[in-house]
């Protein structure tokens, strides 16, 4: 059985369409972790804010921020995961990166994109959803919007498989005028899945005049809140207990009763 996970999620306020800010920013939030976590996690976006100028921030793969997360990957021992703009074959991509201490990364496009503030014109949607896995822990990274979907987040089981996932984790760039939807939804994605459901969110605000309120949290899968932090900039750290998970989901097995994979 895996051992807890000890999970840190960065909140923070972000310079606008400011990269090399914002990746010294992160840094700095990074440097102030109390423990030793295994996964720490950064919100959408987190080199730009939520911005539509594609083609002028837009990175390559292995370009400086790619090549950020892997030093602080090793240097911290931690995979290292959050969104920024990317490019690839023409097409630009609200993409996540998962960075291990190794080297390695996997990736994951935006599947939903915000059409109320116009992302679909900019942005290709991705097509898969992947499932990561750190220190025996199935993770699920999702990106903001995707929140409203939970067909997208569904938690599959197979008896050979098991469940799709032990942890689902949401990065965001999510306005303080629909945090009660926040709040709502990652509560329900918990329950519903019954896993583990963080979500990361960002405060202050952006270019556009658009406010953010915070309100990252982790949630168990009964709904409980674990931790949470409403405006205060920082790093939440938590250690998710995969016993406790397992004798959850063995009391309550409502999985069994899930409409199968189509």
């Amino acid at each position: 059985m895996p051992a807890p996970l000890e999970i840190a999620l960065i909140q923070t306020s972000l310079h606008w369409e400011s990269p090399e800010a914002n990746r010294l920013k992160m840094e700095q939030h990074i440097g102030k972790i109390r423990g030793a976590p295994h996964l720490i996690i950064l919100p959408e976006m987190f080199t730009t804010g939520f911005s539509m100028d594609a083609p002028g921030l837009a990175e390559h793969m292995g370009h400086k921020t790619i090549d950020w997360m892997h030093t602080q990957a090793e240097k911290t021992g931690a995979v290292i995961t959050g969104s920024c703009i990317v490019e690839e074959d023409g097409k630009y991509y609200n993409r996540l990166i998962w960075a291990d201490p190794e080297g390695g990364f996997h990736t994951y496009n935006k599947k939903h994109l915000f059409r109320m503030a116009g992302e679909h014109n900019h942005y290709a949607a991705g097509e898969d959803r992947v499932v990561m896995e750190v220190k025996g822990w199935k993770v699920c990274p999702l990106i903001c919007y995707d929140l409203r979907f939970p067909e997208w987040s569904r938690n599959h089981y197979t008896p050979e498989q098991g469940l799709d996932y032990d942890l689902l984790v949401y990065v965001a760039n999510w306005p303080a005028a629909r945090s009660i939807a926040w709040d709502a939804l990652l509560q329900a994605r918990a329950v519903e899945n019954l896993s583990y459901t963080a979500g990361v969110n960002r405060v202050g605000e952006d270019g556009k005049g658009i406010k953010y309120n915070g309100h990252s949290a982790v949630y168990g899968p009964m709904g409980d809140q674990l931790v949470y932090s409403e405006h205060a900039e920082g790093a939440l750290e938590i250690a998710l207990d995969f016993e406790a998970l397992e004798q959850y989901r063995k009391n309550f097995p409502a999985y069994l009763d899930a409409e199968k994979r189509a």
